[in-house]
Order: C-alpha cells, then structure tokens, then sequence
C-alpha cells in the first residue's frame, strides 16, 4: 500500500489473563498513510483505546499482525518503539515544579540514555518541537498553570521532540473548549502534511473528524470501515453510525443535524 507506515492484517485484540482471554475486536485489515490525519471514530466501549494501546504495543495482540514501516511489530525491541511511535494519551499529566521546555526536554529520553541528560542538539530539537507546535511563549511557565488547551499542545511539542515518525493520541481533544478543539485538530493536520508524520488519533469530535481528516477509521461492533470522511458517507458507514433518533446526517454535505 502506497505510503502506508502501518499495516493491520487481520489483527484480534483484547485481553488475555491467565484463564480468560476477552476479544475485543477481530479480523482488522486497514493501513494508516504517512502524511495524513487519520480519525479514529466510535461509540464509548467499542475498543478505540484497546486497539490505540495494541499499536503503540502497550498490551498485546491477540493475533493477526502490526506491520511498522514493512515490518512486524515483533521484529522492534521497547527502544526501538520509542523512536517510532510517540504517544499522547487522554490523562492529563501529573507534573509540578516543572516548566514547560523541561516537559517537552523528555521526548528525547529514547535517545539520552539512564540519566537524560540534553546536549545540544537535543536542546535546539526541544526549542524547534516548541516552535513547530507554537508554544514559545509558554516555554517557561510551569505545567501546573496551563489551561487544558496549552498542556495539549505541550504534549504534542513533546511527541514531536521524540522524533517519531509516527503520532498516536488518544482524545486529544476530550477536556477542551470547542475553539481549542478545532485549533488541536488543525494543529495536527498541519503537522501531518508539513513534516509528514503519520498521525492517528481516536475522538468523540465526529463533527471535527468530518471536516479535517484526510481518512477515518469507523469501529462498529462486527466491521472496522476504511476511507476518506466522502467515502464512507456514500458507503452508508456514516449515516449507520450518526443518525438516531432526533440526529440526521446529510452524506453530501457530511453535516450533522439535529431535529426539533
């Protein structure tokens, strides 16, 4: 597949405990593309987290396979992962007595060794993530004063700092005001396209997917649908997914109505 960093095939995920194993998800075929924002979409207990911590090889598969750049996730050791994959996840980080260039300063632990000490190239990489995301002016603050909206972008600077080819968040948006949603969102799209990353992240924004990402994934109980936001609104996935009662969704317009 052209361009496709990672690649599902037939991939099972879940749980496994010494007795039980609990399959979450079965028989996922999709490819993520470098370059792009890709959406992952769903209702709540579908398994968006579940299949986001099995691609950042946090948990286990159950089968199937990941392929990374052409290659099996087995093939890649934790350090190796690190340098691939960054992450940013919903929990807001527990950080104090920190500034801001010391939290983005730790997306370079992959490469600083047991005590994590920057030299300077890892300083001016830092400063560049900072500048990338548009943060300069927060630099010095302290985590522990920023709104919701500026510790993302934070997050983001530090996913960037990792030097990763490939971005995963997990609601990035989840705690912010509807503007700071759509700046995340386009923050990210920008970052796909100007310094092609692959990035992949799952929201409840159905609304913002729509409109900036260049490809959703759909999770539903018994399929996992694939395309460009068009695409599966002709496909029927969209409307299957969005209209209840008292919601209508428009395929050719792909917006979301409510009735009264």
């Amino acid at each position: 597949m052209e361009n496709a960093t990672i690649i599902l095939n037939d991939l099972a995920i879940g749980y496994q405990s010494k007795n039980n194993m609990k399959t979450v998800a079965s028989g996922l075929n999709a490819a993520i593309r470098q370059g792009e924002l890709t959406c992952l979409l769903g209702s709540n207990g579908i398994g968006k987290s579940t299949l986001l911590r099995t691609l950042s090889a946090f948990q286990p598969r159950l089968g199937g396979d990941i392929l990374l750049k052409g290659q099996s996730i087995d093939l890649y050791t934790h350090q190796d992962i690190s340098r691939l994959i960054g992450v940013v996840l919903t929990e807001k980080p527990d950080v104090r007595n920190m500034t801001v260039c010391e939290l983005v300063g730790l997306g370079r632990s992959p490469y600083t060794g047991f005590w994590g000490t920057l030299n300077e190239e890892d300083h001016a990489i830092v400063d560049d993530s900072i500048r990338q995301v548009g943060i300069e002016s927060l630099s010095t603050r302290m985590v522990d004063t920023l709104s919701d909206g500026e510790r993302q972008k934070v997050m983001m600077a530090k996913a960037l700092a990792q030097q990763t080819d490939m971005i995963f968040l997990d609601e990035p948006t989840a705690f912010l005001d509807f503007p700071s949603k759509v700046e995340v969102m386009q923050l990210l799209r920008h970052l796909a396209r100007n310094l092609q990353k692959t990035i992949f992240m799952s929201t409840h924004d159905v609304e913002l997917a729509l409109q900036l990402a260049d490809a959703l994934w759909l999770m539903e109980r018994d399929r996992l649908s694939v395309g460009t936001p068009h695409q599966l609104a002709d496909s029927g996935a969209l409307s299957r997914f969005i209209e209840h009662h008292g919601i209508m969704f428009d395929s050719s317009t792909l917006r979301i109505s409510v009735t009264q």
